[in-house]
């Protein structure tokens, strides 16, 4: 009598390796984006030329220049109705952007923000950069766009929160949400 095939071994739970290499891997593009939009914000907020309306390396003559060329001169148009306001809302934005994404808190909601900070100044301040990937407003645009889709999974305050909505307590369940070995 033939004998019934063998059953298929079962896949082989990933190792050490495979699985920091997945919850980590967005953790060097987190720590730039966050780093670069938190210098951002408060090279702005501490540059005195550029919270101005006019003069060298303000704002409102950043924006003049660039009117022309921009993809959305309305958007142009509408910073230039208050250059300043809007400088300062920029730099608020990027630092809040910057902050979020470092601790991991609402982190989609910051790689969001942080997506449409840099769609805004790639249709306006470097639209006309030719060829266009020397604009790296495009490449910050697409490099938001894994941490909108996937947030911060692990060292984040998001992960920690997670993990206590999640049933665990106590610290050693925070710990292993922390590092993203908790359940999520």
């Amino acid at each position: 009598m033939p004998t019934a095939p063998a059953a298929p071994a079962a896949p082989a739970a990933p190792g050490l390796r495979e699985r920091a290499a997945g919850q980590y891997a967005l953790l060097p593009l987190r720590l730039f984006l966050g780093v670069t939009f938190v210098y951002a914000g408060l090279d702005k907020l501490t540059d005195s030329a550029f919270l101005s309306a006019t003069g060298d390396g303000s704002v409102g003559q950043q924006m003049e220049a660039v009117r022309d060329a921009a993809a959305l001169p309305g958007l142009v148009d509408l910073s230039l109705n208050n250059p300043v306001a809007f400088g300062i809302a920029i730099a608020l934005g990027e630092l809040a952007v910057g902050l979020g994404t470092l601790f991991g808190l609402l982190s989609r909601l910051a790689a969001a923000g942080g997506a449409l900070i840099s769609l805004s100044l790639w249709l306006t301040i470097s639209w006309s950069t030719t060829p266009y990937y020397y604009g790296n407003d495009l490449v910050y645009l697409v490099g938001w766009v894994p941490l909108v889709l996937a947030g911060a999974p692990v060292l984040s305050v998001d992960a920690v929160v997670r993990g206590r909505r999640g049933g665990g307590g106590g610290r050693a369940s925070s710990e292993s949400t922390l590092y993203g070995n908790g359940s999520a």
